[in-house]
């Protein structure tokens, strides 16, 4: 795979240790140094990129802080091997239940809660009248002790009041449905990009600057198909793996 100097905009905005990171990580990814198991020499990568060791550096070091690559005395840059959680996509996609036996510890924080007008998105995408009162939560995942996931996700307030209170004693979003009368639910639709994390999603999915990010925009119903739950989640990219199941 070529990922050479014409890949790197020098004015672009993005930093070009940032971009130069970003390509290592997708060659990690799609297995282009598999044969060594390291990341090639600062000065091969500067002869490829077009820029000076210092930049190859700093694009290293921010790879290191992600704990993709670490640096060994004598022996050059090696890539850590870590394994992806799968996150299964259903008709019934649950936190908990998806990540399964993936991880012995799973935990979900109320960051922050708050009560707002729906914004003509949130009105289309609810079935709502636009301005009618949703229940926004601010949730942060957590397996064995890792940021998994960092959601912002709206709730009709007039269908779910105290759904703040059943999700912080819970930590799980089925629970505090069922908590609320609402046995089970569904999943119609699934939209997932990748990005930059931003400074927020940063500090709180524990990443370094130029990490990426998958974002999944996700809309819930109940039985009948009204929507009860429309969700942005970020996952950083190189922990998270989603698969589409029937």
């Amino acid at each position: 795979m070529d990922t050479g100097q014409a890949n790197v905009h020098r004015q672009n905005g993005v930093a070009l240790w940032r971009q130069i990171a970003d390509r290592i990580r997708a060659s990690i990814a799609n297995g282009d140094y598999d044969a060594t198991g390291k990341v090639p020499p600062e000065f091969t990568l500067a002869a490829q990129f077009g820029v000076n060791r210092h930049t190859v550096r700093s694009a290293l070091a921010a790879l290191a802080q992600e704990g993709i690559v670490r640096s060994v005395q004598g022996r050059g840059t090696l890539i850590e091997r870590k394994e992806r959680l799968n996150f299964p996509i259903t008709r019934r996609t649950r936190f908990s239940e998806g990540i399964g036996d993936q991880a012995r510890e799973k935990e979900g924080l109320l960051l922050h809660s708050v009560q707002e007008p729906a914004s003509a998105d949130l009105s289309a995408r609810l079935r709502i009248p636009e301005g009618a009162t949703v229940i926004r939560l601010e949730t942060l995942r957590k397996a064995d002790r890792r940021p998994v996931s960092r959601s912002t996700t709206w709730f009709p307030a007039d269908r779910f009041g105290g759904i703040e209170e059943a999700y912080s004693k819970s930590g799980s979003i089925t629970v505090a449905f069922r908590m609320l009368g609402l046995s089970d639910y569904l999943r119609v639709s699934t939209e997932v990009t990748a990005t930059h994390a931003d400074g927020a999603d940063l500090a709180d999915l524990q990443l370094s600057p130029g990490a990426i990010i998958l974002v999944a925009r996700a809309l819930n119903t109940d039985p009948d198909g009204v929507p009860v739950q429309y969700a942005v989640s970020r996952f950083p990219a190189d922990m998270v793996q989603f698969t589409i199941e029937n």
